[in-house]
Protein backbone atom coordinates (compact mmCIF):
# COMPACT_ATOMS: atom_id res chain seq x y z
CA UNK A 1 0.00 0.00 0.00
CA UNK A 2 1.46 3.33 -0.83
CA UNK A 3 1.75 6.34 1.19
CA UNK A 4 -1.24 7.99 -0.78
CA UNK A 5 -3.55 5.28 0.23
CA UNK A 6 -2.47 4.83 3.78
CA UNK A 7 -3.00 8.67 4.70
CA UNK A 8 -6.78 8.44 2.75
CA UNK A 9 -7.46 5.30 5.56
CA UNK A 10 -6.29 7.22 8.65
CA UNK A 11 -8.49 10.64 7.42
CA UNK A 12 -11.62 8.34 7.34
CA UNK A 13 -10.79 6.74 10.18
CA UNK A 14 -10.69 10.25 11.90
CA UNK A 15 -13.62 11.12 10.48
CA UNK A 16 -15.51 7.74 12.00
CA UNK A 17 -13.85 8.28 15.06
CA UNK A 18 -15.28 12.02 15.63
CA UNK A 19 -18.60 11.32 15.44
CA UNK A 20 -18.01 8.24 17.42
CA UNK A 21 -16.83 10.55 20.08
CA UNK A 22 -20.33 12.82 19.63
CA UNK A 23 -22.33 9.95 19.72
CA UNK A 24 -20.30 8.67 22.67
CA UNK A 25 -20.90 11.85 24.49
CA UNK A 26 -24.04 12.72 23.80
CA UNK A 27 -23.29 15.28 21.15
CA UNK A 28 -25.35 13.66 18.58
CA UNK A 29 -28.11 11.46 20.28
CA UNK A 30 -30.07 8.62 18.67
CA UNK A 31 -31.91 10.16 15.73
CA UNK A 32 -29.96 12.93 15.46
CA UNK A 33 -28.70 14.29 12.23
CA UNK A 34 -25.21 14.19 10.97
CA UNK A 35 -23.45 17.16 9.35
CA UNK A 36 -23.94 17.43 5.77
CA UNK A 37 -21.15 15.71 3.51
CA UNK A 38 -19.70 19.25 2.73
CA UNK A 39 -20.04 20.49 6.16
CA UNK A 40 -18.14 18.06 8.06
CA UNK A 41 -15.64 17.84 5.26
CA UNK A 42 -15.02 21.29 5.86
CA UNK A 43 -15.17 21.03 9.76
CA UNK A 44 -12.75 18.12 9.54
CA UNK A 45 -10.09 19.08 6.55
CA UNK A 46 -10.38 16.74 4.50
CA UNK A 47 -12.36 16.02 1.06
CA UNK A 48 -16.32 15.14 0.47
CA UNK A 49 -14.91 11.85 -0.60
CA UNK A 50 -13.25 11.09 2.36
CA UNK A 51 -16.38 11.81 4.24
CA UNK A 52 -18.66 10.14 2.03
CA UNK A 53 -16.24 6.68 2.93
CA UNK A 54 -16.19 7.43 6.33
CA UNK A 55 -20.21 7.90 6.43
CA UNK A 56 -20.90 4.70 4.10
CA UNK A 57 -18.62 2.27 6.83
CA UNK A 58 -20.21 3.92 9.66
CA UNK A 59 -23.49 2.69 8.07
CA UNK A 60 -22.38 -0.63 7.33
CA UNK A 61 -21.30 -1.09 11.12
CA UNK A 62 -24.85 -0.07 11.78
CA UNK A 63 -23.93 3.48 13.82
CA UNK A 64 -25.57 5.77 11.40
CA UNK A 65 -28.31 5.40 9.15
CA UNK A 66 -28.68 7.13 5.84
CA UNK A 67 -31.94 8.61 4.69
CA UNK A 68 -31.80 8.66 0.63
CA UNK A 69 -32.72 12.85 -0.17
CA UNK A 70 -32.53 13.68 3.11
CA UNK A 71 -28.89 12.63 4.71
CA UNK A 72 -27.39 10.84 7.94
CA UNK A 73 -28.91 10.16 11.42
CA UNK A 74 -27.46 8.47 14.22
CA UNK A 75 -29.01 4.85 14.66
CA UNK A 76 -30.85 4.17 17.73
CA UNK A 77 -28.26 2.70 19.70
CA UNK A 78 -28.23 -1.00 21.43
CA UNK A 79 -28.02 -1.34 25.57
CA UNK A 80 -25.01 -0.62 26.15
CA UNK A 81 -21.89 -3.21 25.29
CA UNK A 82 -20.36 -4.59 28.59
CA UNK A 83 -17.59 -6.71 28.68
CA UNK A 84 -19.00 -8.72 31.53
CA UNK A 85 -20.92 -10.57 28.94
CA UNK A 86 -18.35 -11.49 26.62
CA UNK A 87 -16.66 -15.09 26.91
CA UNK A 88 -17.59 -18.46 28.26
CA UNK A 89 -20.03 -19.15 30.93
CA UNK A 90 -17.99 -20.81 33.81
CA UNK A 91 -20.85 -22.28 34.99
CA UNK A 92 -21.61 -23.88 32.16
CA UNK A 93 -22.79 -27.22 32.68
CA UNK A 94 -20.00 -30.15 31.04
CA UNK A 95 -22.53 -31.28 28.18
CA UNK A 96 -21.26 -32.29 24.15
CA UNK A 97 -21.16 -28.22 23.65
CA UNK A 98 -19.12 -28.09 26.78
CA UNK A 99 -15.67 -28.00 24.82
CA UNK A 100 -16.78 -26.16 22.05
CA UNK A 101 -18.36 -22.89 23.62
CA UNK A 102 -15.84 -22.28 25.60
CA UNK A 103 -13.48 -22.95 23.27
CA UNK A 104 -14.72 -20.60 20.53
CA UNK A 105 -15.80 -17.94 22.97
CA UNK A 106 -12.18 -17.95 24.61
CA UNK A 107 -10.37 -14.62 23.32
CA UNK A 108 -7.01 -14.56 22.20
CA UNK A 109 -5.10 -14.65 26.16
CA UNK A 110 -6.82 -17.81 26.86
CA UNK A 111 -4.85 -21.05 26.38
CA UNK A 112 -6.86 -23.67 25.11
CA UNK A 113 -5.50 -27.21 25.40
CA UNK A 114 -9.11 -28.61 25.13
CA UNK A 115 -9.26 -27.64 21.74
CA UNK A 116 -9.51 -29.75 18.61
CA UNK A 117 -7.49 -27.23 15.96
CA UNK A 118 -3.51 -26.60 15.85
CA UNK A 119 -2.33 -22.62 17.20
CA UNK A 120 -2.51 -20.26 13.68
CA UNK A 121 1.07 -20.14 13.31
CA UNK A 122 1.00 -24.04 12.70
CA UNK A 123 -0.84 -23.72 9.68
CA UNK A 124 0.45 -22.70 6.04
CA UNK A 125 0.55 -18.66 6.35
CA UNK A 126 2.45 -18.28 3.46
CA UNK A 127 0.49 -20.66 0.73
CA UNK A 128 -3.08 -19.36 1.80
CA UNK A 129 -1.21 -16.00 1.09
CA UNK A 130 -0.41 -16.55 -2.09
CA UNK A 131 -3.30 -18.69 -2.72
CA UNK A 132 -5.56 -15.85 -2.25
CA UNK A 133 -3.06 -13.31 -4.06
CA UNK A 134 -4.11 -15.38 -7.26
CA UNK A 135 -7.45 -15.81 -6.37
CA UNK A 136 -7.60 -11.78 -6.23
CA UNK A 137 -6.67 -12.01 -10.04
CA UNK A 138 -9.19 -14.68 -10.81
CA UNK A 139 -12.05 -14.10 -13.03
CA UNK A 140 -15.91 -12.95 -12.01
CA UNK A 141 -16.80 -16.66 -11.40
CA UNK A 142 -14.61 -17.64 -9.08
CA UNK A 143 -14.99 -14.24 -6.94
CA UNK A 144 -18.77 -14.10 -6.95
CA UNK A 145 -21.07 -16.95 -8.63
CA UNK A 146 -21.96 -20.40 -7.31
CA UNK A 147 -20.13 -23.15 -7.23
CA UNK A 148 -21.76 -26.53 -8.50
CA UNK A 149 -23.77 -28.67 -6.12
CA UNK A 150 -21.28 -31.35 -6.72
CA UNK A 151 -18.16 -29.10 -6.00
CA UNK A 152 -14.92 -27.60 -8.02
CA UNK A 153 -14.04 -30.52 -10.54
CA UNK A 154 -9.80 -30.17 -9.83
CA UNK A 155 -10.73 -30.53 -6.00
CA UNK A 156 -12.57 -33.40 -6.21
CA UNK A 157 -10.35 -34.99 -8.40
CA UNK A 158 -7.41 -33.88 -6.39
CA UNK A 159 -9.10 -36.03 -3.04
CA UNK A 160 -9.90 -39.11 -5.50
CA UNK A 161 -6.06 -39.31 -5.72
CA UNK A 162 -5.09 -38.80 -1.97
CA UNK A 163 -8.16 -41.52 -1.23
CA UNK A 164 -5.95 -43.92 -3.73
CA UNK A 165 -2.81 -43.06 -1.60
CA UNK A 166 -4.68 -44.31 1.29
CA UNK A 167 -6.12 -47.58 -0.32
CA UNK A 168 -9.74 -46.15 -1.54
CA UNK A 169 -11.50 -46.24 -4.79
CA UNK A 170 -13.15 -43.41 -5.56
CA UNK A 171 -14.21 -41.46 -8.74
CA UNK A 172 -14.94 -37.53 -8.34
CA UNK A 173 -18.33 -37.96 -9.17
CA UNK A 174 -18.91 -40.10 -6.24
CA UNK A 175 -17.64 -37.32 -4.31
CA UNK A 176 -19.20 -33.89 -2.83
CA UNK A 177 -17.92 -31.27 -1.39
CA UNK A 178 -19.77 -29.71 1.83
CA UNK A 179 -18.83 -26.50 3.51
CA UNK A 180 -16.72 -28.67 6.28
CA UNK A 181 -16.38 -31.98 7.82
CA UNK A 182 -19.54 -30.91 10.22
CA UNK A 183 -21.88 -30.26 7.34
CA UNK A 184 -21.00 -33.66 5.40
CA UNK A 185 -21.89 -35.73 8.95
CA UNK A 186 -25.38 -33.16 9.02
CA UNK A 187 -26.27 -33.64 5.57
CA UNK A 188 -25.74 -37.57 5.55
CA UNK A 189 -28.01 -37.55 8.65
CA UNK A 190 -30.39 -35.46 6.96
CA UNK A 191 -30.19 -38.21 4.36
CA UNK A 192 -30.02 -41.62 6.09
CA UNK A 193 -32.33 -40.77 9.54
CA UNK A 194 -35.69 -40.75 9.99
CA UNK A 195 -36.83 -39.22 14.01
CA UNK A 196 -36.26 -42.04 16.20
CA UNK A 197 -33.77 -44.31 14.61
CA UNK A 198 -30.44 -45.55 16.37
CA UNK A 199 -27.12 -45.02 15.72
CA UNK A 200 -24.13 -46.03 17.33
CA UNK A 201 -21.25 -44.16 18.56
CA UNK A 202 -17.57 -44.92 20.17
CA UNK A 203 -17.35 -44.14 24.14
CA UNK A 204 -15.54 -41.61 23.98
CA UNK A 205 -16.33 -40.00 20.65
CA UNK A 206 -15.94 -36.84 19.70
CA UNK A 207 -18.44 -34.58 21.36
CA UNK A 208 -20.25 -33.07 17.92
CA UNK A 209 -21.12 -36.38 16.95
CA UNK A 210 -23.58 -36.40 20.10
CA UNK A 211 -24.61 -33.19 19.73
CA UNK A 212 -25.21 -33.17 15.71
CA UNK A 213 -27.20 -36.55 16.51
CA UNK A 214 -29.50 -34.77 19.23
CA UNK A 215 -30.44 -32.41 16.84
CA UNK A 216 -31.87 -35.05 14.36
CA UNK A 217 -33.60 -36.73 17.15
CA UNK A 218 -31.58 -40.04 16.95
CA UNK A 219 -31.24 -42.60 20.10
CA UNK A 220 -27.82 -42.46 20.64
CA UNK A 221 -25.86 -45.78 21.79
CA UNK A 222 -22.32 -46.18 22.50
CA UNK A 223 -19.86 -49.19 22.56
CA UNK A 224 -16.48 -49.00 24.50
CA UNK A 225 -13.22 -47.99 22.86
CA UNK A 226 -10.46 -49.40 22.89
CA UNK A 227 -6.53 -48.98 21.53
CA UNK A 228 -7.52 -51.23 18.66
CA UNK A 229 -11.11 -49.89 17.67
CA UNK A 230 -14.73 -50.80 19.40
CA UNK A 231 -14.57 -53.57 22.05
CA UNK A 232 -15.63 -56.40 19.10
CA UNK A 233 -17.69 -57.83 21.50
CA UNK A 234 -19.57 -55.02 22.61
CA UNK A 235 -20.28 -53.93 19.54
CA UNK A 236 -21.83 -56.96 17.84
CA UNK A 237 -24.46 -57.18 21.29
CA UNK A 238 -25.63 -53.51 20.23
CA UNK A 239 -25.86 -53.61 16.93
CA UNK A 240 -28.48 -57.30 17.57
CA UNK A 241 -30.61 -55.30 20.28
CA UNK A 242 -30.59 -52.10 19.09
CA UNK A 243 -30.48 -52.68 15.10
CA UNK A 244 -29.19 -49.67 14.86
CA UNK A 245 -29.19 -47.12 11.51
CA UNK A 246 -25.79 -46.05 11.39
CA UNK A 247 -22.38 -46.18 12.97
CA UNK A 248 -19.99 -42.85 13.25
CA UNK A 249 -16.13 -43.31 14.00
CA UNK A 250 -13.05 -42.33 13.39
CA UNK A 251 -10.94 -45.11 11.80
CA UNK A 252 -7.48 -43.29 11.26
CA UNK A 253 -6.58 -41.24 14.39
CA UNK A 254 -9.72 -41.75 17.10
CA UNK A 255 -10.96 -38.54 18.44
CA UNK A 256 -10.27 -38.08 21.84
CA UNK A 257 -8.27 -41.60 21.98
CA UNK A 258 -5.37 -41.16 19.31
CA UNK A 259 -6.26 -44.84 18.97
CA UNK A 260 -6.23 -46.49 15.51
CA UNK A 261 -7.98 -49.26 14.27
CA UNK A 262 -6.67 -52.54 13.36
CA UNK A 263 -7.13 -54.47 10.36
CA UNK A 264 -8.68 -57.71 12.31
CA UNK A 265 -11.49 -55.23 14.24
CA UNK A 266 -12.19 -53.57 10.95
CA UNK A 267 -13.24 -57.00 9.12
CA UNK A 268 -14.67 -57.72 11.94
CA UNK A 269 -17.00 -54.21 11.98
CA UNK A 270 -17.66 -54.68 8.55
CA UNK A 271 -18.78 -58.34 8.62
CA UNK A 272 -21.61 -57.10 11.29
CA UNK A 273 -22.18 -54.27 9.24
CA UNK A 274 -23.17 -56.46 6.52
CA UNK A 275 -24.98 -59.50 8.31
CA UNK A 276 -27.53 -56.67 10.11
CA UNK A 277 -27.77 -53.73 7.12
CA UNK A 278 -25.46 -51.25 9.10
CA UNK A 279 -24.23 -48.45 6.60
CA UNK A 280 -20.68 -46.72 8.64
CA UNK A 281 -19.98 -43.07 8.38
CA UNK A 282 -16.00 -42.72 8.54
CA UNK A 283 -14.73 -39.53 9.27
CA UNK A 284 -11.47 -39.33 8.56
CA UNK A 285 -10.18 -35.60 8.62
CA UNK A 286 -6.90 -36.03 10.10
CA UNK A 287 -5.61 -38.16 7.86
CA UNK A 288 -2.62 -35.75 6.99
CA UNK A 289 -1.51 -36.16 10.57
CA UNK A 290 -0.79 -39.86 9.95
CA UNK A 291 3.01 -40.92 9.69
CA UNK A 292 1.90 -44.40 8.07
CA UNK A 293 -1.66 -44.51 7.00
CA UNK A 294 -4.03 -46.51 9.12
CA UNK A 295 -6.45 -49.05 7.73
CA UNK A 296 -9.94 -47.58 6.34
CA UNK A 297 -13.02 -48.93 6.73
CA UNK A 298 -13.79 -47.25 2.68
CA UNK A 299 -10.71 -49.19 1.80
CA UNK A 300 -11.83 -52.48 3.03
CA UNK A 301 -15.76 -51.89 1.78
CA UNK A 302 -15.36 -50.26 -0.90
CA UNK A 303 -17.86 -47.69 -0.45
CA UNK A 304 -20.34 -50.40 -0.07
CA UNK A 305 -22.22 -49.91 3.39
CA UNK A 306 -18.94 -47.07 4.31
CA UNK A 307 -19.38 -43.68 3.52
CA UNK A 308 -15.97 -41.67 4.02
CA UNK A 309 -15.88 -38.06 4.89
CA UNK A 310 -12.85 -35.89 5.66
CA UNK A 311 -11.91 -32.06 5.68
CA UNK A 312 -8.82 -29.91 5.54
CA UNK A 313 -9.91 -27.21 8.77
CA UNK A 314 -7.02 -29.06 10.34
CA UNK A 315 -3.97 -29.11 8.28
CA UNK A 316 -4.74 -25.77 6.47
CA UNK A 317 -7.25 -23.36 7.77
CA UNK A 318 -10.73 -23.84 9.85
CA UNK A 319 -11.12 -20.30 8.34
CA UNK A 320 -11.62 -22.00 4.82
CA UNK A 321 -14.89 -23.95 5.35
CA UNK A 322 -14.10 -27.10 3.20
CA UNK A 323 -15.04 -30.35 3.35
CA UNK A 324 -16.44 -34.05 1.63
CA UNK A 325 -18.16 -36.62 1.14
CA UNK A 326 -17.16 -39.56 -0.83
CA UNK A 327 -20.13 -42.44 -0.95
CA UNK A 328 -21.52 -44.87 -3.74
CA UNK A 329 -22.87 -43.35 -7.14
CA UNK A 330 -26.52 -44.14 -6.32
CA UNK A 331 -27.02 -42.16 -3.20
CA UNK A 332 -24.91 -39.32 -4.93
CA UNK A 333 -28.22 -37.30 -6.43
CA UNK A 334 -30.14 -37.93 -3.45
CA UNK A 335 -26.80 -35.48 -1.32
CA UNK A 336 -26.87 -33.29 -4.20
CA UNK A 337 -30.69 -32.63 -3.92
CA UNK A 338 -30.35 -32.59 0.22
CA UNK A 339 -27.26 -29.79 -0.76
CA UNK A 340 -28.91 -27.78 -3.09
CA UNK A 341 -32.13 -27.81 -0.17
CA UNK A 342 -30.07 -26.42 2.55
CA UNK A 343 -27.14 -24.99 1.42
CA UNK A 344 -27.65 -24.14 -2.55
CA UNK A 345 -24.85 -23.89 -4.16
CA UNK A 346 -20.95 -25.03 -3.02
CA UNK A 347 -18.95 -22.33 -1.57
CA UNK A 348 -16.87 -21.71 -4.68
CA UNK A 349 -14.72 -19.54 -3.14
CA UNK A 350 -13.40 -21.66 -0.22
CA UNK A 351 -13.06 -24.83 -2.66
CA UNK A 352 -11.07 -22.78 -5.14
CA UNK A 353 -8.71 -21.82 -1.95
CA UNK A 354 -8.31 -25.07 -0.63
CA UNK A 355 -7.29 -26.68 -4.09
CA UNK A 356 -4.70 -23.98 -4.65
CA UNK A 357 -3.26 -24.71 -1.39
CA UNK A 358 -3.28 -28.40 -1.84
CA UNK A 359 -2.18 -28.38 -5.37
CA UNK A 360 0.67 -26.25 -4.44
CA UNK A 361 3.71 -28.33 -4.07
CA UNK A 362 4.61 -26.34 -0.75
CA UNK A 363 1.57 -28.31 1.24
CA UNK A 364 3.06 -31.65 1.05
CA UNK A 365 6.35 -30.01 2.83
CA UNK A 366 4.26 -28.41 5.26
CA UNK A 367 2.49 -31.27 6.29
CA UNK A 368 5.56 -33.59 6.96
CA UNK A 369 7.14 -30.69 9.15
CA UNK A 370 3.59 -30.69 10.98
CA UNK A 371 4.21 -34.30 11.90
CA UNK A 372 7.46 -33.91 13.06
CA UNK A 373 6.52 -30.93 15.23
CA UNK A 374 3.29 -32.90 16.51
CA UNK A 375 5.77 -35.96 17.49
CA UNK A 376 8.33 -33.60 19.46
CA UNK A 377 5.17 -32.03 21.26
CA UNK A 378 3.39 -35.59 21.81
CA UNK A 379 6.77 -36.65 23.51
CA UNK A 380 7.24 -33.48 25.28
CA UNK A 381 3.49 -32.97 26.62
CA UNK A 382 2.93 -36.83 27.38
CA UNK A 383 6.23 -36.37 29.42
CA UNK A 384 5.18 -33.71 31.17
CA UNK A 385 1.66 -34.35 32.55
CA UNK A 386 3.34 -37.83 33.66
CA UNK A 387 5.68 -36.10 36.22
CA UNK A 388 2.11 -35.22 37.41
CA UNK A 389 0.13 -37.86 37.68
CA UNK A 390 -1.57 -37.34 34.83
CA UNK A 391 -1.16 -40.54 32.95
CA UNK A 392 -2.19 -41.35 28.97
CA UNK A 393 -4.97 -44.24 28.48
CA UNK A 394 -2.60 -44.87 25.30
CA UNK A 395 0.57 -43.66 23.35
CA UNK A 396 -0.74 -42.54 20.20
CA UNK A 397 1.60 -43.02 17.38
CA UNK A 398 0.37 -39.70 15.23
CA UNK A 399 -1.88 -37.14 15.40
CA UNK A 400 -2.35 -34.20 18.54
CA UNK A 401 -4.74 -35.56 21.03
CA UNK A 402 -3.59 -37.30 24.46
CA UNK A 403 -6.91 -38.91 26.14
CA UNK A 404 -5.08 -39.03 29.88
CA UNK A 405 -6.67 -40.50 33.25
CA UNK A 406 -6.44 -38.03 36.31
CA UNK A 407 -4.89 -39.54 39.53
CA UNK A 408 -6.73 -40.36 42.44
CA UNK A 409 -10.13 -40.43 40.87
CA UNK A 410 -9.70 -36.22 40.69
CA UNK A 411 -12.91 -34.95 38.53
CA UNK A 412 -12.00 -33.41 35.62
CA UNK A 413 -15.02 -30.95 35.22
CA UNK A 414 -13.97 -29.46 38.18
CA UNK A 415 -10.35 -29.13 37.34
CA UNK A 416 -11.68 -27.75 33.91
CA UNK A 417 -13.79 -24.95 35.76
CA UNK A 418 -10.96 -24.19 38.14
CA UNK A 419 -8.76 -24.01 34.92
CA UNK A 420 -10.99 -21.90 33.07
CA UNK A 421 -11.00 -19.24 36.02
CA UNK A 422 -7.43 -18.96 35.03
CA UNK A 423 -7.91 -18.22 31.50
CA UNK A 424 -7.18 -21.90 30.50
CA UNK A 425 -9.80 -24.35 28.46
CA UNK A 426 -9.17 -28.11 29.13
CA UNK A 427 -11.55 -30.79 27.49
CA UNK A 428 -13.12 -32.86 30.28
CA UNK A 429 -14.02 -36.71 29.51
CA UNK A 430 -17.54 -36.90 29.72
CA UNK A 431 -17.97 -34.34 27.43
CA UNK A 432 -16.85 -37.20 25.12
CA UNK A 433 -18.63 -40.18 27.21
CA UNK A 434 -22.34 -40.80 26.48
CA UNK A 435 -22.32 -42.88 29.04
CA UNK A 436 -20.47 -40.72 31.79
CA UNK A 437 -18.04 -43.28 32.06
CA UNK A 438 -14.96 -40.63 31.87
CA UNK A 439 -15.48 -38.51 34.63
CA UNK A 440 -11.63 -38.10 35.17
CA UNK A 441 -10.43 -38.42 31.95
CA UNK A 442 -9.00 -35.08 30.05
CA UNK A 443 -8.51 -34.79 26.10
CA UNK A 444 -5.44 -32.70 26.14
CA UNK A 445 -4.25 -31.39 22.26
CA UNK A 446 -0.71 -31.54 22.44
CA UNK A 447 0.30 -28.40 20.30
CA UNK A 448 -2.01 -26.32 22.36
CA UNK A 449 -0.82 -27.77 25.96
CA UNK A 450 3.23 -26.33 25.28
CA UNK A 451 2.81 -23.30 27.45
CA UNK A 452 4.15 -23.76 30.98
CA UNK A 453 1.14 -22.27 32.57
CA UNK A 454 -0.89 -25.09 31.62
CA UNK A 455 1.35 -27.18 33.82
CA UNK A 456 1.28 -25.06 36.52
CA UNK A 457 -2.40 -24.09 36.96
CA UNK A 458 -2.49 -28.23 36.99
CA UNK A 459 -0.02 -28.77 39.42
CA UNK A 460 -1.91 -26.30 41.61
CA UNK A 461 -5.37 -27.32 40.69
CA UNK A 462 -4.26 -31.14 41.59
CA UNK A 463 -3.02 -29.79 44.71
CA UNK A 464 0.86 -31.01 43.91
Amino acid sequence: MDGTAERNISRVAMVMATIRQRIGGRILTPGAKLPSVRAMAVTAGVSTSTVVDAYERLVAEGVILSRQGSGFYVANQAAPFSLSEVGPKLDRAVDPFWVSRQSLEADDTNLKPGCGWLPPSWLPEDGIRRALRALSRAGNTALADYGSPLGLPPLRQHIARRMAERGMEASPDQIMLTESGTQAIDLLCRFLLEPGDTVLVDDPCYFNFQALLRAHRAKIVSVPYTPSGPNVELFAKAVEEYRPRLYITNSAIHNPTGATLSPVVAHRILKLADKLDLTIIEDDIFADFEHTPAPRLAAFDGLDRVIHIGSFSKTLSASARCGFIAAKREWVDGLIDLKIATSFGGGRLSAELVYKVLSDGSYRKHVEVLRSRLSKAMFEVSARLKDLGIVPWHEPSAGMFLWCRLPDDVDAADVARAALNRKIVLAPGNAFSLSQSAKNFIRFNVSQTLDKRVFDVLRETLGG
